[in-house]
């Protein structure tokens, strides 16, 4: 019959999404209610469950946390309920529990939030110091006049 029915749960929904071939931000709708990965732009990496997104790839992930990686060590920064706009996020991906236990527990290092942003901190100093010289940047600066001659 072609009279409108109410789907029950979750489960009926995600069978009609199966049977669709989404595209574009359309397929998003299979990573409702999962537990992601998104990498921004400038390279931070958010985890938490997404809850709702939109046609321009806006993501709402709920329980969120940055993930901030140096070196061998790492920390989580809580962020809670948060906002993505669809044009910062790189990548997104659905993250196995499994797999990020052993990464957290065997091969990372947990740190305190304060100790590992002050460790980000300096390696970006770091990276700048690096970088200059092959921008053309340089840390001399000449006097007024000696350009002149």
């Amino acid at each position: 019959s072609l009279a409108p029915r109410r789907l029950a749960g979750r489960g009926a929904m995600a069978s009609i999404i199966d049977k669709l071939n989404l595209t574009g931000t359309a397929s998003l709708a299979e990573e409702l209610d999962k537990k992601l990965m998104v990498v921004l732009r400038d390279g931070k990496k958010i985890i938490g469950t997404m809850r709702s997104f939109d046609q321009f790839a806006n993501v709402v992930l709920e329980h969120a946390f940055e993930r901030v990686i140096v070196g061998k060590k790492f920390a989580d920064v809580p962020l809670g309920l948060y906002v993505i706009r669809g044009e910062n996020v790189v990548l997104l991906g659905q993250i196995d529990d499994e797999k990020e236990r052993d990464t957290t527990e065997n091969l990372l290092e947990r740190a305190d939030v304060e100790d590992i942003l002050e460790l980000k901190a300096q390696q970006q100093e770091d990276q700048k110091l690096k970088a200059g010289p092959s921008r053309g940047l340089s840390k001399y600066v000449a006097p007024w006049g000696e350009l002149d001659n």
